[in-house]
């Protein structure tokens, strides 16, 4: 069965990409698209790459072989000018929510709006109000960042991302540190928001229920290759060893939980070397 997605309705497409971290190869010869309208998700264990996929797609990283387009752009060969005006079309929900400490609710959602537009501060005031009524936080619009929650906090910042109405969001880590109740919250607030505006959004995760609930599209990268991709229930059945122990949590399977050692009774009587 064929469960590529399409290049015709790709938003992003990456092709032949690798990419290193001085002798460590962080991505080697990957092709994946991002199609327009769906939630793609990029899974993987911590320090796969995924953060680092989402500046390469942005243009703050450079790869050493192959090209990454977003909407028909080659994006690592466009101007400065260019790629500024680009990167206002993406929004971004950082990991760690990246609020303005300074600045209450109201002004960290107004901030993109006051930097990147002419709009009068009336015009200002009722997108900001939309953006909060759209994650259910226009009450909150006076408090300071240290008087948020953390999932209060990553939703202020997911109004912040959608300030510029752009064409894709990118989300980093989303569910990360959050209550149940919060990741519940969010799973939501993602798909209403990817639906009712018409977005793109790539999420990167390892938090495999949230992610399959919402996702229309996986893909798991293990030492920089992808392993596995498809659907949600595709990927739920795929043969992949490596891919089953991922999405289940397993302690031992392809990753071993022992570190590589010789056999562990020679190990005890050995009078061997000290470590």
């Amino acid at each position: 069965m064929d469960n590529s997605v399409s290049h015709q309705n790709s938003l992003v497409s990456v092709r032949n990409l690798s990419f290193s971290r001085g002798n460590r190869k962080i991505f080697d010869n990957i092709s994946l698209e991002i199609e327009r309208g769906k939630i793609t998700a990029i899974m993987g264990p911590s320090g796969t790459g995924k953060t680092t996929l989402l500046k390469l797609i942005g243009g703050q990283l450079f790869p050493e072989q192959g090209s990454i387009t977003v909407d028909g752009k080659n994006v690592h060969q466009l101007r400065r000018s260019d790629l500024y005006n680009l990167r206002k079309r993406m929004g971004m929900l950082f990991q760690s929510g990246a609020l303005l400490t300074d600045m209450n609710v109201f002004d960290n959602v107004a901030f993109p709006l006051r930097e990147h537009t002419h709009l009068t501060e009336s015009m200002i005031r009722t997108l900001v109000l939309m953006k909060l009524q759209a994650v259910g936080l226009r009450g909150a619009r006076d408090l300071m960042p240290n008087e948020l929650s953390g999932g209060m906090a990553r939703r202020i910042a997911l109004a912040r991302a959608i300030a510029l109405d752009p064409m894709m969001i990118m989300y980093d880590e989303p569910f990360t540190g959050q209550d149940p109740i919060s990741k519940g919250s969010l799973v939501h607030l993602i798909k209403s928001l990817n639906n009712t505006l018409g977005l793109t959004s790539i999420m990167v995760s390892h938090d495999v229920q949230e992610t399959a609930a919402i996702a229309d599209y996986i893909y798991v990268i293990s030492e920089g290759k992808i392993v596995g991709q498809g659907t949600p229930k595709e990927i739920e059945q795929s043969p992949s060893e490596w891919v089953q122990q991922f999405m289940t949590g397993a302690a031992d399977g392809p990753v071993h939980f022992h570190y590589p050692a010789k056999d562990y009774v020679d190990d005890l009587l050995s009078t061997g070397k000290r470590y």
